[in-house]
C-alpha cells in the first residue's frame, strides 16, 4: 500500500492522527520544561487540498471537511478536545477558507512554545526540499533527510529529556509493520520516558493482528492501541481490502489521554463514518513487564 501523505491529506486518518498528536503536545505544555517533537516520516508539512495530488482522491471531503462542518453541533467537552487541532488547521487558512491542510510538521510547529523544538525527517528528496524551505529561518526546527529508522538512533534521547516521537510510514514497501516494532524497541531503549505514537493503516486484519502481537512481545508496560473504522472491511475475515480504518499504537500515553480518547474517538467514528459503519476500538496491550 502506498500511503504517501499528499494523496490522502485531510482524510479521516489524518483527522485521528493529528487530533491525537495535538492533544499530546498540549499535555506536554502543561509543564514549563521544554520538550521536543520528533517526526520520522514528515512529508511536506502543509498540503494544498486544491492541488492535483489531494484532488485525485478527494479524501478531505470525508475527513477534515466533515469534521469542521459537524464541530459547532458537538458538546463542549468534545470541542475542547478538538480545539488545539482545529485551531492549527484554521491558522493555516488565515483568509477563512479550507484550502490548506497542515501535516504533522506544520501542526506541531504551530503548537510549540518559544523554548520547544521540532525535528522533522523526510527521505523523499523532493519533499525534504519543501520542508527545508518552510523551516529555513526557523531556529526551533531541524530538518533531516535520513532513513527514519536510523533517525531514531541519532536523535534519541533528546537533550530536553521530554517529548513525543511520531512514526507514520507511507507503507510503500512490505515489512513496514516489522520495522515499526523494531524501531519502537530500539527507541525505547534510548529514550524510555518518551511518548511514542505509531500510526498505521488498517486494510489487512491479519497484518494488524500480527503487528499488535509483536508489539505486546516487547514487554512495554504502558502500551495502548487505538483504532478508528469508517467503513466495513472487504470480503473475507483476513483478506486485504481497501483502506477501511487506521490505528495508533501509543506508548507512555500521557495522563488522561486514554480517557479523553474514549470520548473523542467514538464521536469521530460517528462523524466520519461511511454509510453508518463507523466505530472506534481502544485496547490496552500488556507485555511481560506490564503484568
Amino acid at each position: 500500500m502506498n500511503y504517501r501523505h499528499a494523496f490522502h491529506a485531510g482524510n479521516f486518518a489524518d483527522v485521528m492522527k493529528h487530533a491525537i498528536l495535538a492533544l499530546v503536545i498540549e499535555h506536554l505544555k502543561k509543564k514549563d520544561k521544554p520538550f521536543r517533537v520528533i517526526d520520522t516520516h514528515a512529508g511536506i508539512g502543509c498540503y494544498d487540498l486544491a492541488g492535483d495530488e489531494a484532488q485525485r482522491g478527494g479524501e478531505s471531503v470525508d475527513g477534515i471537511a466533515r469534521l469542521r462542518k459537524a464541530f459547532n453541533g458537538m458538546p463542549t467537552e468534545l470541542k475542547d478536545l478538538l480545539a488545539p487541532y482545529l485551531n492549527a488547521v484554521a491558522a493555516c487558512n488565515p483568509d477563512g477558507g479550507d484550502r490548506w491542510y497542515p501535516g504533522s510538521p506544520r501542526l506541531a510547529r504551530l503548537l510549540l512554545r518559544a523554548n520547544d523544538h521540532l525535528v522533522v525527517n523526510e527521505l523523499n528528496p523532493d519533499d525534504v526540499q519543501v520542508l527545508a524551505r518552510q523551516f529555513a529561518r526557523d531556529s526551533q526546527a531541524t530538518v533531516l533527510a535520513q532513513d527514519a529508522w536510523l533517525v531514531l538512533k541519532s536523535v534519541l534521547p533528546p537533550k530536553e529529556r521530554r517529548g513525543v516521537v511520531l512514526i507514520d510510514p507511507p507503507f510503500e514497501q512490505p515489512g513496514e509493520f516489522t520495522r515499526m516494532t523494531k524501531g519502537l524497541a530500539a527507541a525505547t531503549r534510548r529514550f524510555a520516558t518518551g511518548i511514542y505514537l505509531l500510526w498505521y493503516p488498517v486494510k489487512d486484519a491479519r497484518a494488524v493482528a500480527e503487528f499488535t502481537e509483536s508489539a505486546m512481545e516487547l514487554g512495554l508496560p504502558r502500551l495502548v492501541n487505538m483504532e478508528l473504522y469508517v467503513r466495513a472491511p472487504g470480503p473475507g475475515k483476513h483478506r486485504a481490502s481497501a483502506l477501511y480504518g487506521c490505528g495508533m499504537l501509543i506508548h507512555n500515553a500521557p495522563y488522561g489521554l486514554v480517557q479523553a480518547l474514549e470520548m473523542l474517538l467514538p464521536a469521530l467514528a460517528d462523524v466520519l463514518a461511511v454509510s453508518g459503519t463507523g466505530r472506534a476500538k481502544i485496547t490496552e496491550l500488556r507485555g511481560e513487564s506490564g503484568g
